[in-house]
Formats: C-alpha cells, structure tokens, sequence
C-alpha cells in the first residue's frame, strides 16, 4: 500500500508541475514576454540591378524583399546594400567583400557579372571571379548555406539595351554567363532565382523600363521580387 501511495503523490506532484508550467507559458503570452525570432542580417551584392538604378527609395528588389519577408513573419533587416551601377564582379571583390566581412550576415544574395560581359570579361575569368564571391561569402555567413544566387537579366530586351553589345548577341552571352552561375551554385547546393526570361518581357512593355530606356522599372523590380521571394522565404523561414 505504501509503495502505491508513494506512486500516487509523484503523480500528483508531475501533473501539478506540468500545470504550473503551463500556467507560467500563458502568463508570459498574456504579456507579450513570449521569446523572439531573431532578427536576421540581410546585405545584397550586386550592381546596378540590387541597388535597383532606374527606381525610387524603397523600390530596389532587395529593400522590397526585406518588407515582404517581415511581413511573413520572419524579421529581416537589410544591413547593407553596398551595389553600385557599373560595377564589376572584380569590382565586387575589392569593394563590397569587406562589407560582408564586417556584418556576417545570416543571409546573403548575389546578382552581378552583367558589367563583366558588357566589358568582355571572358567566361572563364568570370566564373573564377565568381567562385571567389562565393567561397568569402559563404565563409562569412552564419550559415553558409543562406546565400541566394539569382541570375542576370536579359538586358537587350531594354530599349537602350543594344548599344552595349559591341556586335555580339546580348541574349547568347548573358545565357552563357548564367549556366555558369546555376553551375558553381549546383556544386555548393545553392538556390538559384532565374530571372532571365522573364526579364524579356522589358521588349513589349516599357512600362518595365527606367525613364534611361535601360535599366528596369520599379515595376520590372517588384516583378523580380515576386520570383526571386518564394526561393528566399524557403531558405530562412
């Protein structure tokens, strides 16, 4: 009798902890004390299409990928968007890597290598400089795998956009530039968001296009954001 009876209190005194520990929870609820999410540190890499040249404040896909994140319930603060038009993937490297150096970031993006083929950068140079992006960034992040690729845009179909060809096909080399991003994001088991095709659709609508007949709208951005979104959300929700 005595051994049940010891049994019966440990039970009782188990059930009364489990209901003071749910007393507590609903308590710290019912007063906004409830543990939260971390804040992660978002920084974007790239040119001129992650500064988002051709829109407004706040109009850039990386600003307008931040919002929608948040409003998703998961905090997300852009930390630094160092891009800048014109630049260059070596240009990257000497002036945008010690931003992700600094910051160690818990999720990163990386568009850029438009410039290269513009100045005839060839593939393999290219890929080379591409490769060293990616190993910094990834050595810098808090989790290496939250880097997020997205691809060059298809910027002949812009008015202005076939001026900077210097004969060649714009489409063909920007192509080619991409199959090596989807590759050397492939070897690292990378996401990629492509948002080449759907960046043509600049040719028969310039409501897409900056006022410079070149760079994309914040229409043609937030059109980006929409593909380039669902891909982050998976990475860091």
């Amino acid at each position: 009798m005595k051994k049940k009876k010891i049994r019966y209190l440990a039970s009782r005194v188990y059930t009364s902890m489990k209901i003071h520990l749910l007393i507590v929870v609903l308590s710290l609820m019912n007063f906004g004390f409830v543990p939260q999410k971390k804040t992660l540190k978002y920084v974007a890499i790239g040119d001129s299409y992650t500064i988002g040249e051709g829109a407004g404040p706040g109009e850039s896909w990386p600003e307008l990928l931040t919002k929608h994140l948040n409003e998703k319930g998961i905090p997300m603060e852009l930390s630094a968007n160092p891009s800048r038009t014109g630049w260059t993937s070596q240009m990257a490297i000497e002036q945008e890597l010690e931003i992700v150096e600094k910051i160690k970031p818990d999720f990163a993006t990386l568009l850029i290598g438009v410039n290269d083929w513009v100045q005839g950068v060839d593939p393999v140079r290219f890929r080379s400089n591409l490769v060293f992006l990616i190993d910094q960034i990834q050595l810098n992040l808090s989790n290496k795998k939250n880097l997020l690729l997205v691809t060059i845009p298809d910027f002949s179909a812009s008015p202005q956009g076939g001026q900077y060809g210097g004969g060649r096909d714009i489409s063909e080399g920007i192509a080619e530039f991409n199959t090596i991003i989807k590759e050397e994001a492939k070897k690292r088991s990378l996401p990629v968001a492509d948002i080449f095709d759907i960046s043509k659709g600049m040719k028969n609508d310039h409501s897409l296009v900056a006022s410079d007949g070149l760079h994309p709208s914040a229409k043609e951005y937030a059109i980006w954001e929409k593909i380039i979104l669902p891909v982050a959300e998976g990475m860091v929700k």
